[in-house]
């Protein structure tokens, strides 16, 4: 899957995958990652233009995104009437607001030292966006960019039949999450739930069951 698919669908608006709502299960449990933690920087990959990172901020943290379209990235300062700031770092333009800063340009091309400080990841839609052939080289480079042993993560995905539909988002089995990450993590159902009745767009692509499964990585 290349950059221009992503691309296109900002271009041609096809985003149904952005929440017009801040995401209920970050604010349900957002304690349960906190809790422990006294970092208050949280990076959020793949980012889109979502209202989470609006919230993330309201509850008093720093908030890094990554996002790889320019027409993301403004839409969620111009939407939200945020006063921002450009500057070119390396491969990335640089947005920046109050305690908000977007990397607009490919997260693979990320360093750690772009996310020094960072100890909270919130993937709601990064591994899911990606299919089985990319996925594993994302956490690999995500884990070069955290330090696991100082890094909590908290990861929303979806399973579902991938033979009854084609993503994105693709089905991520809890199976190959371990395979990702369970070296270096510790892996927590926080929420497990067929979610299908609430997504009629999906029932109609075919699907008898969406499971959205709700994990802690710490």
């Amino acid at each position: 899957m290349e950059s221009t698919f992503w691309y296109e669908r900002w271009k041609q608006g096809q985003i149904g995958f952005h929440g017009l709502e801040v995401n209920t299960w970050l604010i349900k449990y957002w304690p349960h990652v906190t809790k422990s933690m006294e970092n208050k920087k949280v990076f959020v990959p793949l980012c889109g233009k979502t209202l989470d990172m609006l919230w993330l901020q309201d509850e008093g943290y720093e908030v890094i995104g990554c996002e790889i379209s320019p027409i993301a990235v403004q839409d969620f300062f111009s939407h939200n009437k945020l006063e921002v700031s450009r500057t070119i770092e390396g491969e990335f333009e640089v947005w920046q607001s109050g305690n908000i800063t977007l990397y607009c340009g490919d997260f693979f091309a990320l360093k750690p030292e772009q996310l020094e400080g960072c100890g909270i990841i919130y993937d709601r839609a990064s591994l899911i966006a990606l299919p089985e052939s990319m996925r594993n080289q994302y956490a690999k480079h995500l884990l070069r960019l955290a330090q696991p042993q100082k890094t909590q993560i908290l990861l929303i995905t979806l399973e579902y039949d991938q033979e009854k539909m084609s993503g994105p988002p693709f089905s991520v089995s809890t199976e190959q999450i371990n395979d990702y990450y369970q070296q270096h993590f510790t892996i927590e159902c926080l929420s497990s739930k067929d979610v299908l009745n609430e997504a009629p767009n999906f029932k109609k692509r075919g699907l008898t069951h969406l499971t959205e499964n709700v994990l802690l990585l710490s």
